[in-house]
């Protein structure tokens, strides 16, 4: 073993063993591991920072920002409305999202299915009242093991078909990795959907109750726009939509008059003005799913002419306020400031008039839709004390298609060999900023910066012990190891060793180095080498005790909260069921 060897092992070592332990953050310690591999002369200086400039970490920077645009748009509410009911049980829900994540990873890119899926699960969680953590892990590991029934589900599938190719003459086929790939699948979905989310650990913080819950409930009002399909229909007909997005429709507004009772018998007329309350987030989706307009056509209009969008912004009329005693309509909010003011929360208390029209008191907690350029300056006009920023958004509904097009014709031109999957993405969140759909001010906010660091920081640990022997070292140790063993215990050590290469490595790298070694022991012991080069297809993509074997595990480290050392838990025992399912399922359809 050379010195460069020891010393990136060591290094490796110590990573593992301080991120476990989890005192430090994961970032700093992956990139303290970096510098003090620069210094020591194992990685070279002018390849330090190449990690950042990596597929890998441009991929997830850009997955997050295209599903954060999923969500502006209104894609998520569509799917959500479709396919999710948050009032399923936790396990129903990840035996539902984890089926069509895996569906959707084998014919596409499993990143590509998770930056889909990812946003629903958030939601979902998030109208469930419960942390994401649970079910984020296990549609993560679920994307991951759909790939591995077709050839272009993964990257080492395809390399894998190509290793065959120059060895043996002939490709593995499009369906060639179904029987063995699927089998596996369908075991390891039936784990993290019964078992898996289980041994997730639970944290003081796991809640996700907001701070606000008590006084975010706004009363508000929609309008019915022209043309809208709602007309002719009664405000009854809505209850069902109101009720899946968590909305209570307490009345109508008809020429500018609130109508007595209920009104649920009452048919629907372009311009009335449906009182809802709400919070804002089941505001706003109430809004996307009925295609309503927050406010009157000429009011909605001139609140849109703006060039960077709109933002929600909850504020507290104060004593000093300008609308202390007074209403928006008297104040001249709209045609002044092209604000629309969204709700009212006042504590509990009953609001019977339209909402401009209703004078405001000191402690009132108002709803206000703002251009985005004009917020400070509205605040400071209205003398209101704006609210801890919650991360509410208006979802730019019209453009929903938009948005949903964009991403499968990038994911399809990817999948197909025409673009390269981080240009393709790239050129996604190009246009969702030219669309208006991400504004340009919020781009860098949904990028998770500790995961980029943690990528970009082990991607040269992990290329430097590729280049230092490290790799080829593990792989004679591995031949000499199982020297005398019957095929399938052979076969089970590969494995292991393959999976445990891509829990560090990026699985890319495991395929090209675990290949070759699993044809080689083929040959020695005088059988067909296909079970092996099938099991290292499924060692290679079964990266599942650290957020760094793979690119699905590293993307939802930051939204779900999740610590270096929780993925071994529901990872660990799902990689020991992948051997115990899949070499029975080599032996039977590739056979010695």
């Amino acid at each position: 073993m050379t010195n460069d060897q020891i010393i990136l092992f060591s290094l490796f070592g110590a990573v593992f063993a301080l991120l476990l332990w989890g005192r430090f953050r994961y970032d700093l310690v992956a990139f303290t591991a970096l510098l003090v591999a620069v210094v020591l002369g194992v990685v070279p200086a002018k390849h330090a920072f190449d990690g950042f400039g990596h597929p890998a970490t441009i991929i997830v920077a850009l997955v997050l920002v295209v599903s954060a645009g999923l969500v502006r748009s209104g894609a998520v509410h569509l799917i959500t409305r479709t396919l999710v009911d948050s009032s399923r049980s936790l396990a129903a829900h990840i035996a539902l999202m984890g089926g069509i994540g895996a569906i959707l990873s084998a014919f596409m890119n499993n990143v590509a299915a998770l930056a889909l899926l990812m946003p629903v699960d958030i939601q979902t969680a998030r109208k469930a009242g419960r942390s994401p953590r649970y079910s984020l892990m296990a549609l993560s590991f679920a994307t991951i093991l759909g790939g591995m029934a077709t050839l272009i589900g993964t990257p080492p599938n395809i390399i894998i078909a190509s290793i065959r190719e120059q060895t043996l003459g002939e490709p593995f086929r499009m369906f060639d990795f179904t029987p063995v790939g699927g089998i596996t699948a369908l075991a390891g979905l039936l784990f993290v959907a019964t078992i898996g989310w289980r041994l997730i650990p639970r944290r003081d913080d796991d809640t996700t109750a907001d701070p606000m819950a008590d006084i975010a409930q706004y009363i508000a009002e929609l309008t019915v726009p022209e043309g809208s399909k709602l007309i002719g229909k009664r405000l009854g007909d809505l209850h069902e939509a109101a009720e899946k997005a968590d909305v209570a429709i307490l009345g109508l507004i008809r020429e500018g008059k609130r109508r007595y009772g209920t009104q649920r018998n009452t048919p629907l007329k372009a311009g009335d003005v449906i009182v809802l309350e709400a919070t804002p987030d089941a505001l706003d989706e109430f809004r996307t799913a009925l295609s309503l307009d927050f406010a009157d056509e000429k009011r909605q209009e001139a609140a849109k002419a703006t060039g960077e969008g709109l933002a929600l912004v909850e504020a507290v009329v104060t004593e000093d306020s300008r609308l202390n005693g007074r209403s928006a309509m008297a104040v001249g909010l709209g045609w002044r400031k092209r604000t629309v003011l969204m709700g009212i929360s006042r504590q509990g208390r009953r609001i019977t008039r339209q909402l401009r029209k209703t004078p405001l008191r000191p402690g009132d907690i108002l709803l206000l839709l703002i251009p985005k350029e004009q917020v400070n300056d509205v605040i400071d006009w209205l003398g209101v004390l704006p609210l801890a920023d919650r991360g509410l958004a208006v979802t730019v509904n019209e453009k929903v298609w938009f948005a949903i097009g964009a991403f499968a014709a990038a994911v399809a031109a990817a999948s197909f060999g025409l673009i390269y999957l981080p240009v393709a993405l790239g050129l996604v969140v190009v246009g969702y900023v030219l669309a208006k759909i991400m504004p340009l001010s919020e781009l860098y906010t949904h990028i998770e910066w500790p995961v980029v660091v943690l990528l970009g920081s082990m991607i040269p640990l992990g290329a430097a012990l590729e280049t230092s022997g490290g790799t080829e070292l593990i792989a004679g140790a591995l031949i000499s190891l199982t020297a005398g063993l019957p095929p399938w215990a052979i076969l089970t050590v590969l494995m292991l060793v393959t999976m445990t290469l891509s829990d560090v490595l990026n699985n890319t790298a495991t395929t090209i180095v675990a290949a070759p070694v699993g044809i080689e022991m083929a040959q020695r012991l005088g059988v067909n080498p296909d079970p092996f080069l099938m099991a290292v297809a499924v060692a290679a993509s079964c990266a599942f005790l650290t957020p760094i074997g793979h690119k699905n595990n590293t993307l939802i480290m930051g939204p779900g909260g999740y610590s270096f050392s929780d993925y071994w838990r529901m990872g660990l025992p799902l990689e020991i069921l992948v051997v115990a399912v899949s070499i029975p399922a080599i032996m039977v359809f590739w056979p010695f």
